[in-house]
């Protein structure tokens, strides 16, 4: 009969091979840490066949024990009945909770080594993306049968048409804003007439196609991350795959198309919206007549403003559909991953849709455009 309260002991035969013996259970805990901590150095083997009892608590430290010295858990020897024991342990073992999160300096420059670790591998990620599209684009044009038309003209009505209220809107209340804003600054030198200038030009350069950027960054970015996303986690994008197809020019190639199209056209119409915001404060507010403003405007408008901000837009289509459809192409296979990588889309989109524009404003104001 085996005594439950024998402690637990190991031995050695003169070899690298260590003999453990007793019983290895939570009752005993201090004393098999013990055992543990005085095993010899340079043991390559542990026979635990001789051990009477066990649990799990006893096979935690002996797996602890293995990863400390290096040891394979081939290198074991259990009886049999103990074999499932300790294969159910083993397999949970690192399923531990995570740690607390740590503060201090260290670990703000460690969490901030890790961000830019991160942010460095996203950007080789949408620069090699990038490039695969443009390959991909480029075999489309070589073979127009790749083309997929109606998933093209599904995704312009998707990201375009619908998305005409919000832009038209949003840029009609900011050139409202920007208008009644400059108007009460000018007012104080004589100038108010100089706001149909300050709209126009704002509008025309920069804020037309920042601010239709932006919401096609929060609107469609996300949706072609959460779209694509959606599939990969039930494995279409898999499947698509194995039936010979190239998910680039089934899902990829059709948005970007898309955008690159219904973007610029977007920022068109909120051009148009922002003068018609300025338009309406100088009727109301600034006691400036439409016929004036319209006078105004045709006497001081410049191309080259529009084209400015006209050119952006391809650019920033780009940066949206690519970023939206390469975080998708990234999810897990998990509902947190979608949604994840929705919010990194975003972010992403945004940030980098600002940073560019702030660089392109910069560039032609040096070149005098």
């Amino acid at each position: 009969m085996r005594d439950a309260s024998r402690p637990p002991s190991l031995a050695t035969d003169g070899s690298m091979r260590l003999q453990l013996q007793g019983n290895w259970t939570l009752v005993h805990a201090g004393a098999m840490a013990e055992q543990l901590r005085i095993a010899p150095d340079g043991v390559d083997a542990v026979d635990a066949s001789e051990i009477e009892s066990l649990d799990s608590a006893g096979v935690l430290l002996l797996l602890r024990f293995a990863r400390r010295r290096g040891l394979d858990l081939d290198s074991f020897h259990f009886r049999e009945d103990q074999q499932s024991l300790v294969a159910a342990i083993e397999d949970v073992a690192d399923d531990r909770p995570p740690k607390k999160r740590e503060y201090g300096v260290s670990a703000a420059l460690a969490r901030l080594g890790f961000a830019v670790h991160d942010n460095y591998k996203e950007i080789l990620a949408l620069i090699g993306f990038l490039g695969e599209n443009l390959m991909k684009f480029g075999r489309m044009l070589a073979q127009p049968r790749r083309f997929r038309l109606t998933s093209t003209v599904y995704h312009m009505e998707q990201v375009g048409l619908d998305a005409v209220p919000l832009v038209f809107l949003l840029s009609y209340l900011v050139g409202a804003v920007i208008a009644f804003l400059g108007a009460n600054i000018l007012r104080d030198f004589g100038a108010e007439i100089y706001v149909v200038e300050l709209v126009s030009v704002a509008f025309l350069r920069e804020f037309a196609v920042l601010l239709t950027a932006i919401i096609l960054a929060g609107r469609t970015a996300s949706a072609f991350t959460a779209q694509i996303g959606a599939m990969q986690s039930r494995e279409e994008v898999d499947a698509i795959r194995t039936l010979g197809m190239d998910p680039i020019d089934l899902l990829v190639l059709p948005r970007v198309i898309a955008l690159l199209v219904m973007l610029p056209l977007l920022t068109f119409i909120a051009m148009i919206a922002g003068l018609l915001g300025g338009l309406s404060v100088g009727a109301f507010s600034l006691d400036i007549a439409p016929q004036a403003w319209l006078s105004r405007l045709e006497e001081t408008i410049e191309v080259r403003h529009f084209l400015v901000g006209l050119s952006k837009a391809p650019l920033f289509a780009a940066v949206i559909a690519l970023i939206g459809c390469l975080e998708g192409l990234q999810v897990e296979g998990t509902a947190q991953s979608v949604g994840e990588r929705t919010t990194s889309s975003v972010v992403q989109t945004i940030s980098l849709v600002i940073v560019i524009d702030a660089i392109m404003a910069l560039w032609y104001m040096q070149m005098d455009i």
